[in-house]
């Protein structure tokens, strides 16, 4: 049996620091929660699609220059 995972890495960290933005300032702009920011960030917590959305629209960017997704599969 094949099972494929796969690892959501991220750059919001980054854009923040490029664009002079606060975790604080990002979370207000989509209207979530400090922790929410700090959670996704650190790769504890996988946002939902439309929150991933929502986050790239926050940074004028498509989804996938927010996030990365990477397959594995495991035999």
């Amino acid at each position: 049996m094949v099972v494929i995972n796969g690892s959501l890495s991220n750059r919001i960290n980054v854009l923040r620091a490029e664009r002079n933005m606060t975790q604080k300032d990002l979370a207000e702009k989509i209207g979530v929660s400090r922790q929410t920011i700090i959670s996704i960030e650190k790769g504890k917590y996988t946002p939902s699609l439309t929150l991933g959305f929502e986050i790239a629209n926050a940074f004028e960017l498509e989804i996938t220059d927010v996030f990365q997704y990477k397959k594995m599969k495991e035999e």
